[in-house]
């Protein structure tokens, strides 16, 4: 028994190294000139600062890091809302067509978007003549078509299944609106819920690159995976800079995560408190 827990460990051990090596070498990389990271250097250098005031000379990383802030947060917000509405809705109440538009509901998750694109752009570039900050080129442009999804849909009417029906009823004898009952009742109980899936839509959309890289133009507009993009499209790129704005953009990915984790594990497992 001792030796298949040893092992177990020792197996799990190497899991862990290796999963962890590409985020080892990244920070490794951050701290070494370019010709060292070519090399595949894997001790730590002196040229982090050197490295660190190099990205911010030359480009704008304040402004990158704050344009992918705000589209990531506002499309958390709004997909949370969005979401958890329909899938309350659609597990709480009843009527004969809510399965079958759940279905194309869930339907729609086959379609890849690289097939939607092109319609998409078309529609911003027309709304673009007519509502200058809804068009082309804008924030909004990148957060409408992504502030939710039918998978964060799905995922909420499965963890709403286990939520106690009871509450309500009492919440409804207590004279509570709808609107009282689900912010009030449904979403303090849910949070568990809310915060696996916070984790999960603002780092999709700080990570988000597509959508973004067709519909963004102009260099104040640029978000953190663009930035990062183009500094690795130059004929000499410069990895050490590189890999210190790719640790500077995955801090705060880190942060909320590190900061949500045991709220995500239990959402991830369906628990409601």
């Amino acid at each position: 028994m001792k030796t298949k827990r040893m092992f177990t460990y020792v197996f799990l051990i190497i899991a862990a190294l290796i999963s962890i090596f590409p985020f080892i070498w990244m920070v490794i990389s951050a701290t070494n000139q370019s010709v060292d990271v070519t090399k595949g250097t894997l001790l730590p250098g002196a040229h982090l600062v050197e490295n660190i005031n190099n990205l911010f000379s030359s480009v704008d990383m304040w402004q990158a890091l704050w344009n992918s802030a705000k589209i990531s947060v506002v499309t958390t917000v709004l997909s949370l809302l969005v979401a958890s509405a329909a899938g309350y809705g659609f597990e709480m109440y009843r009527s004969r067509s809510k399965d079958i538009v759940f279905n194309i509901l869930l339907a729609s998750m086959m379609i890849p978007f690289a097939a939607i694109m092109v319609p998409l752009f078309q529609m911003f570039a027309k709304v673009s003549s007519v509502v200058p900050f809804l068009g082309i080129d804008t924030a909004s442009a990148v957060i409408l078509p992504t502030f939710t999804t039918a998978f964060l849909i799905f995922f909420f009417r499965q963890s709403t299944k286990m939520f106690p029906k009871d509450m309500m009823e009492a919440g409804r004898i207590d004279g509570l609106s709808e609107f009282g009952l689900f912010f009030r009742i449904y979403m303090p109980t849910m949070k568990s819920t809310y915060a696996a899936a916070a984790i999960i839509t603002f780092l999709n959309s700080w990570n988000n690159y597509l959508w973004p890289l067709i519909v963004l133009q102009s260099p104040e507009n640029m978000t953190v995976p663009l930035l990062i993009s183009n500094l690795g499209s130059g004929y000499a790129p410069d990895y050490g800079l590189i890999m210190s704005a790719i640790v500077i953009t995955t801090l705060p990915t880190a942060l909320v995560f590190f900061m949500m984790q045991k709220q995500f594990v239990a959402g991830m497992t369906g628990s409601v408190k």
